[in-house]
This record gives structure tokens, C-alpha cells and sequence, in this order.
């Protein structure tokens, strides 16, 4: 375990996610092909377990202008219309931009695709009787073909009132009200949601990258800016094997928790002398560098920043608080209404 210098506690990314895709170029190559595409439909859960799906050949007329046709006119016609694309974490939603991030910084995403890329012998085929329609949140469409180098993924939402089961429907037939005799449906929303190209994913439905993936761009722009005045500010002693900005993604309360800190405003000295009145497990190294091991040491070391842990002066009880409000004294106005 080293100290790490400030360059190196945000990791680069891998080379083959910094190439960035070229999704006009993808769209007038797909024109030609994209009735041959190998198409395969997976569903996976709030959990972003991926289950196989079993379709029958009827419903491929339906899929490729759910999942391809609306998708490459878009983009084409957009091509026409001057369509800009532009980074998600850098531009607002507008009529004439499209929006993409890198699939790196997106956690959940690289967790479905790592069932599709490196599990998929362990992916198991959706059976309503084994599984639950409710814990279904999404589908996702693997799209290859023999010209295509890498496959690429289409991704939608499924809220709840697109999916109905089999014993809570009825269906019409005929003018008359029946039993549903199917064990459940789906209803395949027609909206451009998400395009999952190479290292890139595209934001057709800003809300979409949101609901479906949890990624909110401008609380991780934030949350980044704030560990590199972390590094800037504090002497650390990092694990190599995972970076303090790994340790930080996915943790949507440590996200949150660096919105409003602000580092500069405590010492290194002082804030290892409150770890140790309050008996936490933080330590330092012999060159004094504060040793970062895990998720869990960086949750401390954040929460202590925070002014999380507090120590009552009525019990001398020890707290850690999950929110506070700061107390202002009353304004001359509000003390002459209680008093006037």
C-alpha cells in the first residue's frame, strides 16, 4: 500500500472506453442491414439481474421497429436537421442536441452488461412461475451482426402498468369479457429511451438514464470535483487494488454527502484527533497519510468531514446522525414578535 499522488486517485479509464462512437456513422451503416440483425431480448430487474427471454418468431416484425427503425431515423434525420451531440454531464436537454456519457460512469449499466459479457452462462431464463413480473424494471436488446465488430444494446424502461399478469386481467373478445389465459404480457414502450454503443451511451430520454440507471450527471460531476480537493487536501494511503472514486460510485449516500462538503475547511490533524475521540477505526501510516483500505474507511473518513459523528454533552452518549439542520440564532424581528 502507497501513498498515491493526486493524479493517480482518479484512475484513467480503460483505452477502449475512451474511444468515442460515432452514432451517425452507425445509423447509415445499420440502413443496409439491420433486417439481418441477430437480435436478442433480455429483462432484468431493480437489481439489474439479467434473465433470457424465449420469443416467438412472430414478434420479430414487432422488434425492429420498436428497438432499430425509430432508433436509426432519429439519428438520420436528425443528421439532416444539424443534430449536435453533445456530453450529458455538460449539456441541457435540448430539441436539437443529443446527449450521451461515457458507459463507465454508469455503474448499474456496466453491471447489466457484465451478466450479458462475462456471465451469461449463468443467466437464467425468465419463468413467471420462478420469478416475479413485479421485480422487472427494464429490457435490453442485444443487437449483432457478422459486419458489426461489437454488438450494441437498446435499452427501456418497463413500468409496472406496461406489464400485466395473468390472473389480474381480463381480456375482450368478441364484445364479452374473458378470463386473460396467458401466464403474463408485456407492453414494449415505442419512445427512444437508451443506445448502449461501444464505451458510449446515448440519451434519447434524459429521465430515462435516471429512472432506469440511477445516474444523476450533475451530483457525480460535483461528487468528483470534491474528491479532487480530497486528494488536494489530505494526505491519503489509497489501496491500489480500487481507487477512491471506485470506492465512491454506486454509494448514492456518500454522492450525496460530497455535495456539501467542502474539505478545505478541515485539517487533517483535527479531523484524525475527532476520529480518535470518538473511537473510530480510521488510521494513518507511519509517514501520517490516512489509510484508505475500503468503502467502509472512505465512509468514515466522508462522514467525518461531514461532521456526522457527534458525542452528546447532557450523556456524553456517541452519535452518528443521518441528517441535521443548523441552528441560527433568532432574528431581531423574531424575537420582538415572540416578546414585543
Amino acid at each position: 500500500m502507497d501513498t498515491l499522488p493526486v493524479d493517480d486517485i482518479l484512475a484513467p479509464e480503460p483505452a477502449e472506453t475512451k474511444e468515442r462512437s460515432d452514432i451517425f456513422l452507425w445509423a447509415n451503416n445499420l440502413v443496409s442491414i439491420k433486417e439481418e440483425l441477430q437480435m436478442e431480448v433480455f429483462l432484468f430487474s431493480k437489481n439489474f439481474v439479467v434473465y433470457k427471454t424465449q420469443l416467438g418468431k412472430e414478434l420479430r416484425k414487432q422488434f425492429e421497429p420498436l428497438f432499430i427503425d425509430n432508433l436509426v431515423e432519429y439519428v438520420l434525420d436528425g443528421a439532416e436537421q444539424g443534430l449536435l451531440v453533445r456530453d450529458f454531464e455538460e449539456a441541457e436537454a435540448d430539441k436539437n442536441v443529443l446527449q450521451r456519457t461515457r458507459l463507465s460512469n454508469v455503474d448499474n449499466a456496466q453491471m447489466m452488461l457484465n451478466w450479458l459479457k462475462t456471465q451469461e452462462h449463468e443467466i437464467e431464463p425468465f419463468v413467471e412461475e420462478d420469478h416475479d413480473f413485479k421485480r422487472i424494471k427494464g429490457v435490453v436488446v442485444r443487437c449483432s451482426h457478422p459486419s458489426i465488430e461489437k454488438s450494441f444494446y437498446v435499452v427501456k424502461a418497463l413500468p409496472q402498468s406496461a406489464i400485466m399478469k395473468g390472473k389480474d386481467s381480463w381480456m375482450l373478445r368478441g364484445g364479452k369479457f374473458i378470463a386473460y389465459d396467458a401466464e403474463g404480457s408485456m407492453r414494449i414502450p415505442t419512445d427512444n429511451q437508451l443506445l448502449i454503443l461501444g464505451g458510449d451511451i446515448y440519451v434519447f430520454n434524459p429521465a430515462k438514464l435516471s429512472s432506469i440507471f440511477g445516474y444523476d450527471a450533475k451530483k457525480y460531476t460535483i461528487a468528483e470535483i470534491k474528491m479532487k480537493l480530497i486528494a488536494q487536501h489530505f494526505k491519503l494511503s489509497v489501496n491500489q487494488d480500487q481507487t477512491i472514486e471506485e470506492m465512491v460510485k454506486g454509494k448514492k449516500s456518500l454522492v450525496n454527502k460530497l455535495q456539501k462538503i467542502d474539505p478545505t475547511n478541515i485539517k487533517q490533524a483535527d479531523l484524525m484527533n475527532h476520529a480518535e475521540e470518538m473511537d473510530l477505526p480510521l488510521m494513518a501510516d507511519n509517514n501520517g497519510a490516512i489509510i484508505i483500505m475500503d468503502s467502509k474507511d472512505l465512509s468514515i473518513f466522508i462522514n467525518l468531514l461531514n461532521e456526522d459523528y457527534v458525542e452528546s454533552n447532557l450523556t456524553g452518549a456517541r452519535y452518528e446522525i443521518t441528517g441535521k439542520k443548523p441552528l441560527k440564532p433568532p432574528s431581531e424581528d423574531d424575537l420582538l414578535k415572540q416578546y414585543g
